[in-house]
């Protein structure tokens, strides 16, 4: 059985930001939306994901 760890370390890599996100990066974000500070944002996405794409180009 692969090492979790390992396994997470590894894809971690292949993200720009050489890491795994973690809950707090998400936290930041929602907090974010959460705000007065984003009470002109209407319609966006926003993609906490370390610079990775969601889909291939």
């Amino acid at each position: 059985m692969p090492d979790k760890e390992a396994f997470f370390t590894d894809l971690g890599h292949k993200v720009p930001l050489q890491r795994m996100g973690t809950p707090e990066d998400i936290a930041g974000v929602a907090l974010f939306l959460a705000s007065e500070l984003s009470s002109y944002v209407t319609g966006e996405s926003i993609r906490v994901g370390g610079g990775l794409p969601l889909s291939p180009a």
